[in-house]
């Protein structure tokens, strides 16, 4: 049997968790980084990483590999006096994601803590350690994606990905010139009438999830096509008014809007852009967003789903949706 064509076989949203992976990459890469005062004696390292609390995973979607990560990472950190007195410290790196390593969106903030006594000398390796070690972190932080990429993009997409998140084909054994091939004879063209629609088997999918957000932010965040691509890191068309159309993930889903509620209700048709997903078929995606005092739950309906893709979808629902707003820090709620 032939295998599938890379342009269709790439084609399906994935997603693979590599929390674990991502955590050890932090822990040996960071302990490598070392600095040299500009004065004789000074010295400063990084210890240990004590701390990697957040999720990391690799994501494709229409063939392009995405990293999506951010994790809040604690470091130990020690360095040498002129005079060879040791300083100890600690920093606390509360983001670092994929806005603020790759996209530049934010400024990588750091908590600096002092634990040895103050002294001029110790001062002096304090403020050497909080002048030189961003650049050093920041230049190891730029690494993760492209070694993320490199590690695991052969897990969810065919080919081999290269740094850029890009496919390369596998190579043929054979292969034929274009000045030796044969030029293949224009059949004449036929006009058809199109094929009528099939009837679809379809089924109804849900997922839903309670954010630290009042409904109002969620709803705003869902429909507005500025603020759409924080939480999918992909271009996204969006006019939220009845009857406008949408486009989300670079045009993996389209649809139009059908109502809208504000804050509590949108309605959409859904569909998805991809050889499984039935030609000019339209399933009906509902959002609601019921707001308590300290949080809104986000429930998302999609009926309409065609028969056997019913698991597919509501990962890409969880994944997608769900993962994509927690990844710009709004926090689930148990």
């Amino acid at each position: 049997m032939s295998s599938m064509p890379l342009s269709t076989a790439n084609w399906h949203w994935k997603n693979k968790n590599v929390t674990g992976w991502g955590k050890e990459w932090f822990e040996r890469e960071l302990a490598t980084i070392s600095i040299t005062g500009d004065t004789d004696g000074q010295s400063v390292r990084v210890d240990s990483v004590t701390e990697v609390d957040g999720d990391v995973e690799l994501g494709q979607r229409k063939s392009k590999l995405l990293t999506i990560y951010d994790c809040k990472i604690t470091l130990q950190w020690s360095g040498k006096t002129t005079g060879g007195e040791d300083v100890s410290g600690r920093v606390v790196i509360p983001e670092v994601s994929h806005e603020n390593t790759l996209d530049g969106h934010d400024d990588v903030v750091y908590q600096w803590e002092l634990t040895t006594a103050s002294s001029p000398d110790v001062l002096a390796v304090y403020q050497l350690a909080k002048k030189r070690l961003p650049a050093a972190l920041e230049a190891k932080f730029a690494e993760f994606p492209v070694a993320l990429i490199q590690t695991h993009g052969k897990d969810i997409q065919i080919g081999t990905p290269s740094a850029s998140g890009t496919t390369t084909p596998a190579t043929t054994t054979s292969a034929t010139t274009s000045a030796s091939a044969p030029k293949p004879t224009a059949a004449p063209t036929q006009k058809t009438a199109p094929a009528p629609a099939k009837a679809v088997n379809t089924a109804g999918v849900s997922a839903e999830a309670s954010f630290m957000a009042s409904a109002d932010d969620l709803f705003s965040l869902l429909t507005d096509e500025k603020r759409i691509p924080m939480w999918t890191r992909a271009p996204a068309q969006s006019q939220p008014k009845e009857g406008a159309e949408f486009s989300l993930f670079g045009g993996g889903v389209k649809g139009k809007f059908v109502s809208l509620k504000p804050p509590t209700e949108v309605v959409q048709t859904w569909a998805l852009q991809s050889p499984t997903w039935p030609a000019g078929h339209f399933a009906t995606l509902t959002m609601t967003f019921t707001q308590s005092s300290d949080s809104t739950k986000l429930t998302l309906s999609l009926n309409g789903v065609p028969k056997g893709m019913e698991d597919e979808i509501r990962k890409n629902l969880e994944g997608y949706y769900i993962h994509g707003l927690k990844s710009i820090g709004l926090g689930t709620v148990l």
